[in-house]
């Protein structure tokens, strides 16, 4: 019963929540909770994506090297994914403002930076959209597909990410699934338990950029395993003696 279980978990952690940020004097203003202190917070050599989805007809180039434009319209066939690398002074350089800090903000802190300087400048009520492309976990072990997966939104849960990769084995111990977090000078190991439905809620289960997840095999496939490597010693050996056994008996008539 605890696949059934991990599996209810992975129904309720893929459901798509959706929500609006309200617009006040042309400017978006988000819920509270988007401001959480555990959101991820923009770093020197980031790749950021950065996109104005207000209106195909009224957009900002963000890419200079899209048909060497500055600032104009563009038709929504040239509206490209675009990377804004973040440099050691915490600064990205954008078309129209120059450079512009945003080390140490959230993605959604950018956001409405960025909106605000094209907002006061350039645009009316641009509505910005900030990705941050380069932060990936990595899932190895009873996972059906093994491999850097990026954290493409907000507050990724495990559960969210095991199941973008397509859930775990048979053989998978789901009630010890283990975080690897940190790096050499301060490594965590966070032990999970799938098989409760506190995992939805913990904390802990949010993934960070690096994060490395291991699921272990659970104990009847440890077993079959072994016993697999036993069949593999004895086997040559029996053979051996049974051809012993044979050449002892012919010579012996």
């Amino acid at each position: 019963m605890r696949l059934s279980r991990f599996s209810f978990i992975v129904f309720k952690q893929t459901i798509p929540i959706s929500f609006s940020a309200k617009r006040r004097g042309g400017r978006r203003h988000y819920p509270k909770y988007l401001a959480a202190k555990d959101q991820y917070r923009i770093q020197p050599q980031d790749i950021l994506e950065i996109r104005n989805l207000q209106n195909n007809k009224d957009i900002v180039d963000l890419n200079p090297s899209i048909g060497g434009s500055t600032v104009g319209q563009l038709p929504s066939a040239q509206i490209q994914s675009v990377g804004h690398l973040v440099e050691d002074d915490g600064t990205i350089a954008l078309t129209g403002l120059g450079r512009v800090k945003v080390a140490g903000l959230t993605r959604v802190e950018t956001e409405k930076l960025i909106e605000g300087l094209y907002h006061k400048t350039l645009l009316k009520d641009p509505i910005i959209e900030v990705k941050v492309t380069n932060l990936a976990v990595t899932l190895f072990g009873e996972v059906k597909t093994q491999g850097n997966y990026p954290l493409a939104k907000d507050r990724t849960t495990l559960v969210q990410m095991l199941g973008a990769a397509g859930g775990l084995t048979d053989n998978a111990n789901e009630t010890n699934v283990k975080i690897i977090r940190g790096d050499h000078n301060k490594l965590e190991v966070i032990p999970v338990d799938l098989s409760s439905i506190q995992s939805i809620t913990d904390p802990k289960t949010i993934l960070q950029s690096g994060d490395i997840v291991y699921v272990e095999k659970n104990k009847r496939a440890i077993r079959n395993e072994k016993l697999g490597n036993i069949t593999q010693i004895v086997q040559p050996i029996l053979l051996l003696f049974s051809s012993l056994v044979l050449i002892y008996t012919f010579t012996h008539r």
